[in-house]
């Protein structure tokens, strides 16, 4: 796959993943050329194959034989633009903290996604905005009976993904506990520390800046729980969305000796929340179980098997399977009684 820039790149703003890859590029002074419509649509107009499956954003490389190739899946892309663009790095130096960031960006895109899809397709008001504003990102032209049959045709999609991301009535209790226990946390860290590992961003904050966009920005009922109880939080996603004059240090990520509290708590959440989901997801995965459930802080999560955080897991598997034996032990150290290390040991 060929990188050449200007990056191009098919998205919408109610995409978290589209704003988390476009505010990594302006950070990154990456010039980019981004065509706000339905990828499927585009990719279909101009005869090029879809990846599987087509999802907001789908940026479009060359392949050795100058053919267009479209290319979905933010981290691995993120991975190879700091290939080909190192300076501004958003991956930390050293491999522990380099580790750690992985793991943050996983919860952030895997887990963080919870809270974003699940407000949005749960209630009505949420789904009737959603429903007219994605379309109308896409295209404000849309006459009404347009926008009328894309709204439809949008929900009926999306409601009918919910189960991708465990969203039903069973869960809906503790997706908004687990919400508003992460907007707490932020609102404490931001207090100390401008991004997650420091005074620089990494690839982390911009998956953690993607979900929140839309929550802060775009959906009705998380935004008005995150101006309710952390305003940090909502002033960070307005900075986050243009880091391209930022000026970063090397010595502006934190030690990768000792975690602020924060930090810490921050990952004793994701030890109580995703990593039980990711474990027993992968359980039913082998035994070839359709569906499984788990108890989580107290209440029962009933979910459909997703094949693709099995992937997720094998990755972070693979991230801590590169450091050396004393990094890894350091790493552990890091993440000891946060229940993290569940994940890798």
């Amino acid at each position: 796959m060929i990188i050449e820039a200007p990056i191009k790149l098919i998205g919408n703003n109610g995409s978290p993943y589209t704003r988390k890859m476009v505010s990594l590029l302006r950070y990154k002074h990456i010039p980019y050329k981004i065509i706000w419509r339905d990828p499927e649509e585009y990719l279909d107009q101009h005869n090029i194959e879809k990846p599987k499956p087509v999802l907001h954003p789908t940026f479009l490389f060359e392949n050795s034989d100058k053919k267009i190739i479209a290319v979905t899946d933010s981290t691995p892309i993120i991975r190879k633009l700091e290939k080909k663009f190192a300076s501004r790095s958003t991956i930390p130096s050293s491999p522990v903290l380099k580790f750690l960031n992985y793991l943050l960006e996983d919860y952030g895109d895997e887990w963080g996604t919870k809270f974003m899809f699940h407000y949005r397709w749960f209630d009505d008001k949420d789904i009737d905005n959603a429903g007219t504003l994605l379309p109308l990102y896409a295209n404000t032209t849309l006459t009404n009976e347009e926008l009328s049959q894309k709204k439809q045709k949008i929900a009926n999609r999306q409601l009918g993904r919910v189960w991708v991301v465990g969203s039903n009535k069973k869960t809906a209790p503790l997706i908004d506990q687990s919400f508003k226990k992460v907007i707490g946390i932020l609102e404490d860290h931001f207090i100390t520390y401008p991004y997650l590992l420091g005074s620089r961003p990494a690839s982390a904050d911009f998956s953690f800046f993607g979900q929140l966009s839309q929550l802060v920005g775009f959906d009705p009922t998380p935004r008005s729980i995150i101006q309710n109880s952390s305003m940090r939080t909502v002033a960070w996603v307005g900075k986050t969305e243009d880091l391209s004059g930022l000026e970063p240090d090397s010595k502006d990520w934190i030690s990768d000796s000792n975690l602020p509290q924060t930090l810490k708590s921050i990952l004793s959440e994701i030890g109580k929340t995703y990593v039980p989901t990711m474990l027993k997801n992968e359980e039913a995965f082998s035994k070839g179980q359709e569906k499984w459930n788990a108890e989580i802080l107290g209440s029962e999560w009933e979910q459909r098997t997703f094949p693709y955080q099995v992937k997720c897991l094998q990755w972070i598997r693979e991230e801590f399977g590169v450091l050396k034996p004393n990094e890894q032990q350091k790493a552990l150290n890091l993440l000891k009684e946060t229940g993290c290390e569940k994940l890798i040991i």
